[in-house]
């Protein structure tokens, strides 16, 4: 691991639930500016690693490092306020509010944290342009599609200029051009306003989009590459 220009680092995490070892004493680390794709099978720890990495859960033992600062070892208060203010999420349902226009949905972390609502939404309006939502600012998640709906998660995990973007199965819910369409647009803007980006999925396409993938089988890391061929060819094969 180069942990000297790593933003996010684990060492040595465990992780278990009950008799079931979720995380058997991973090593990872992800820089800034970098994509990186989780693989694998269910039931195989990538979300586990997801959830210790971004503070929703606390390792059994092992560390996880931001900017070279522990986080695992705050407690809730704190790392709420830092998954409030240094990560941004995109889940696969999107998890947007249904009683919220989209604008809305996008500025709540930034209400959430003191930002005065008029305030909030205008910054969160400037993300509408570039991610090809301008004129659906007042639609709400019911009026939406589902490809449109990940635009706007998407959104609001940027709108806090996170260090870390985290992705959970962004793309289980869509077909498989609208997929390649989010992740695209994921991974772009989050290069492009230099946060990482750790993404979990399934799928070889959407992992292919990434910088580098790494493998989780049985609660540690298979495998490690930088992105391959497949990614390429799945990129040259995508039309926009």
């Amino acid at each position: 691991m180069n942990t000297t220009s790593a933003v996010l680092t684990g060492t040595g995490l465990f992780k278990s639930y009950g008799m079931a070892r979720a995380l058997a004493g991973v090593d990872i680390d992800v820089t800034s500016d970098q994509s990186l794709a989780v693989r694998g099978p269910s039931g195989s720890g990538k979300s586990t690693l997801l959830h210790c990495l971004a503070g929703i859960e606390r390792p059994d033992s092992g560390e996880v490092l931001l900017d070279g600062k522990r986080i695992d070892q705050l407690r809730e208060p704190a790392r709420s306020e830092l998954r409030r203010t240094a990560f941004g999420f995109v889940f696969q349902s999107g998890q947007l509010l249904p009683e919220l226009p989209a604008d809305e949905n996008v500025a709540l972390p930034l209400m959430l944290g003191g930002t005065p609502r008029r305030t909030a939404v205008e910054q969160a309006r400037q993300w509408f342009g570039p991610l090809g939502l301008t004129g659906l600012e007042d639609r709400r998640p019911g009026q939406l599609s589902g490809g449109q709906a990940q635009r706007v998660a998407i959104a609001r995990a940027l709108v806090g200029s996170p260090k870390v973007i985290f992705a959970d199965e962004p793309t289980g819910a869509l077909d498989q051009a609208t997929g390649l369409e989010v992740i695209r647009l994921l991974v772009e803007v989050s290069r492009s306003q230099g946060a990482a980006l750790v993404v979990v999925t399934h799928d070889a396409n959407v992992a292919g989009w990434c910088d580098r993938t790494v493998e989780v089988r049985d609660g540690r890391l298979a495998g490690d590459e930088a992105a391959d061929q497949a990614g390429t060819d799945a990129k040259a094969g995508f039309v926009r």
